[in-house]
């Protein structure tokens, strides 16, 4: 299989699952995301989001293909660009970091190290732009329902360490000056093709709960990896 990672922009931004396409958990303040529930306007606040982030700091995610088919995907942005992460019990994120808020895989792309690709080019670009450190908000318990969140454990594979503890939504960081170890140990791992990476597809969560599971299916298969 050919793989390729291009930058998310609103030319590939209908690649998102439809599902993550109109999820706008992130994006929105809990009022301002009923609102656009109720009016079922989620796709245009989605697509203004992403025109504005990448208007006033630059690109904010990547998509990965496979064989030209969309495989997965992740975003990240400032923490001032997203409101939701102001109401998350282990905020607020650190002044020097940018957020990484949501990774995918579709399920049926599992096992080809493609969540630790997508960890790989983020860390990439930031640490171009001179980014000091991403942190991001896991996901301690993966239940039985796909969420937005990250599993905990799969963060921690790929480097980053907790520095706010939480029973459910631990906030964790990965110091991006030790990135260039970390890539070297990444592609050791694709080159080998070990563990299996899957992270499963998030489903548009009620506004206003925080998606509190992310997969018993993937997070067996994270730990066993």
């Amino acid at each position: 299989m050919s793989w390729h990672v291009a930058a998310l922009t609103l030319d590939n931004l209908d690649d998102l699952p439809k599902r993550c396409r109109r999820c706008v958990f992130w994006e929105l303040s809990e009022q301002l995301g009923k609102q656009a529930a109720d009016f079922g306007s989620t796709e245009l606040e989605k697509e203004a989001w992403v025109s504005e982030v990448l208007l006033e700091w630059g690109s904010c995610g990547r998509v990965v293909h496979m064989d030209g088919v969309p495989a997965g995907y992740v975003m990240y942005a400032p923490p001032s660009a997203v409101p939701r992460a102001a109401e998350m019990p282990t905020g607020p994120v650190s002044a020097d970091a940018v957020l990484l808020t949501t990774m995918q895989v579709m399920p049926e792309f599992s096992g080809e190290g493609l969540g630790r690709m997508l960890a790989q080019a983020v860390v990439k670009d930031l640490t171009r732009r001179g980014v000091k450190a991403i942190e991001v908000f896991g996901e301690q318990r993966p239940g039985t329902e796909p969420g937005c969140l990250v599993p905990a454990d799969f963060l921690r594979g790929v480097g980053f360490k907790t520095i706010r503890p939480h029973p459910r939504w631990p906030r964790l960081r990965m110091e991006l000056r030790s990135a260039m170890t970390w890539k070297e140990d990444v592609e050791a791992a694709l080159e080998q093709l070990l563990g299996t990476i899957t992270i499963p597809l998030q489903t548009a969560a009620p506004v206003g709960e925080v998606p509190s599971r992310a997969g018993s299916a993937s997070y067996a298969a994270l730990r066993a990896s």
